[in-house]
């Protein structure tokens, strides 16, 4: 798996799950189907009098998420930035030239409302449900930084096994300490859960 490939896929799955916070806090999810891949960059559309482009607007942060038939969840999350007055309607034509549909929606001059934005730095989260252990990996494009997630065991294991006999995926290999294969890992925290000693770590 790589970035593009993962970037085909939710091409492929067409109608995607955006997320923002709006100004309470609170998580905003809506479908989007408006949207353009050129190369790593992400463009996509809306107007700019919906709660959504106000939350861009104001944050910028937004996590984009697809599911495919083959079981597997892409989560891309990054910053959304509004793209250039003098590139406006450059990417608003090829959008709305791939997506014929826009033209039922914001017909003539109406299209005027809409702007686009476009996420350059961002990470990848690969998630596969289908394979036996679950595969699981991580990609960066542009200036993100990836934040580790999971589950590590430390110095202080005893080797007793208990991780191991506990472990859904069994991706736990004995060793002074144990180690789990963090790219197959489901982070469901039994684990974590189980230890004796307390010799595993939150990421």
């Amino acid at each position: 798996m790589d970035v593009l490939t993962c970037l085909k896929k939710l091409g492929y799955v067409g109608v995607l799950d955006f997320a923002t916070v709006d100004e309470d806090g609170a998580p905003q999810v809506r479908n989007i189907s408006a949207i353009h891949f050129e190369g790593t960059d992400i463009y996509f559309l809306t107007a700019r009098g919906k709660s959504f482009a106000r939350q861009l607007y104001a944050d910028g942060r937004v996590q984009i998420l697809g599911y495919t038939k083959f079981k597997e969840t892409i989560r891309v999350s990054g910053k959304a930035v509004e793209v250039p007055a003098d590139e406006q309607l450059k990417w608003r034509n090829v959008l709305y030239e791939e997506q014929p549909y826009l033209e039922n929606v914001y017909p003539g001059e109406t299209k005027n409302i809409d702007t686009m934005f476009v996420i350059r730095d961002y990470t990848i989260e690969y998630f596969c449900l289908s394979t036996r252990p679950i595969t699981r990996e991580y990609f960066t494009v542009g200036n993100a930084h990836l934040k580790p997630k999971g589950y590590l065991i430390t110095d202080a294991c005893i080797g007793c096994g208990t991780c191991q006999t506990v472990c859904p995926q069994s991706v736990i290999s004995e060793g002074t300490p144990f180690t789990i294969d963090q790219n197959h890992c489901l982070q469901c925290g039994n684990c974590y859960e189980n230890c004796p000693v307390q010799a595993i770590e939150r990421l």
